[in-house]
């Protein structure tokens, strides 16, 4: 590379940034075509093994999967995740507020308790909560789901959303404070606005943490069961076919989030978007 002009080593290096590009590209969106296209397939041509590629569709598999209790488990996801996004914050943000702007004893001990909360396997508590639940009227009920991933969420929250404040320069809610607003004022149209990038992707996290999360939900209900619950529960005798259909209904609405939230990221990331 030495011995290259600048525009060679520029061109080089060019090329090689777009090579590992399109190779993350495709180590991620490769499983997800493939999926796509095998829930998608007749089942004549999947068994065919002179066909690499299925060249007949069918949503037959989708519809199976939706008969047998996928669309119902669909929506118990997405209020459990909204749930947990929606506790996660309420409790996450005036701590994580508290955390980067006051000083008070203990604070750097708060922070490492919020991370030991992590220390233990969901499963090791699976039983104790699974009893507490039962007692307390909470057991097989979406509020108790989401209620078990806020637990699980709210110490990254925390940790995130304090480390967004720390990184807002307190001098401009001092000016604001001098300007007249109120610390309510402050917060809410100069702090805020400009966390919001990292708040989203706090946000996408805790969402996706819920999404994706399998063994508490399998443990705590039987007929209000998450996306994921249903698909271990029912999809596990299930054709490949109908497998590959359940990873679609899995994939799809979180990427339809990560979707949405992607403006905030990169922002967050100092990308800008055309």
């Amino acid at each position: 590379m030495a011995l290259l002009s600048p525009e060679v080593r520029e061109a080089v290096t060019g090329i090689l940034r777009a090579a590992a590009v399109a190779l993350a590209v495709s180590w991620t969106a490769l499983p997800i075509i493939l999926a796509i296209t095998y829930a998608l397939a007749d089942p004549n041509d999947y068994y065919n093994m002179e066909k690499v590629i299925p060249t007949r569709l069918t949503l037959e598999h989708i519809r199976s999967l939706i008969a047998l209790g996928a669309g119902r488990a669909i929506v118990n996801s997405v209020i459990v995740a909204l749930l947990t996004v929606a506790f996660s914050f309420a409790l996450g943000l005036p701590a994580g507020y508290a955390l980067a702007r006051f000083v008070f004893p203990g604070r750097d001990t708060v922070k490492l308790l919020l991370v030991g909360m992590r220390m233990f396997p969901i499963i090791v508590i699976g039983v104790p909560l699974t009893v507490l639940y039962l007692k307390i009227g909470l057991n097989d009920t979406l509020l108790g789901v989401a209620l078990a991933h806020t637990s699980m969420a709210l110490p990254f929250v925390v940790l995130i959303t304090s480390s967004i404040f720390a990184g807002i320069p307190k001098d401009l809610e001092e000016a604001g404070l001098i300007f007249g607003l109120t610390r309510a004022g402050v917060l809410l149209h100069i702090t805020m606005p400009m966390a919001l990038p990292g708040l989203a992707a706090a946000a996408m996290f805790a969402f996706l943490l819920s999404w994706n999360e399998v063994f508490v939900a399998s443990v705590l209900t039987f007929n209000n069961r998450t996306l994921p619950a249903f698909v271990l529960v029912q999809v596990a005798a299930a054709t490949e076919l109908i497998k590959f259909a359940a990873v679609i209904i899995m994939v799809a609405p979180a990427l339809v989030f990560v979707f949405a939230a992607r403006k905030y990221l990169v922002t967050m990331w100092g990308i800008t978007l055309r």
